[in-house]
């Protein structure tokens, strides 16, 4: 018997998982047992994309650094704000 193989994170995925999760939790139909196994599963992958996202704010630091070619400012965004 072979074992399967672990999928390959994909940020992506990952979230839109999370929003279904969040979507059926809310709906508030699902019984103690089923929403607990929800928000375990939801909580793995909250902590799954935390860390691919600083994964990623840490290459963009090196790569940043390497060029040495851009200061790093904060980000926020403006929701009222039309993109351009």
């Amino acid at each position: 018997m072979s074992k399967k193989q672990p999928e390959k994170f994909q940020f992506e995925n990952a979230l839109q998982r999370l929003t279904d999760i969040v979507e059926t939790l809310e709906k508030g139909q699902l019984g103690l047992e089923a929403s607990l196994t929800l928000f375990e599963e939801g909580t793995q992958l909250t902590r799954l994309c935390q860390k691919a996202l600083q994964e990623a704010e840490q290459k963009v630091q090196i790569l940043i650094e390497k060029n040495n070619s851009a200061d790093l400012e904060d980000f926020s965004v403006n929701h009222d704000d039309p993109i351009s």
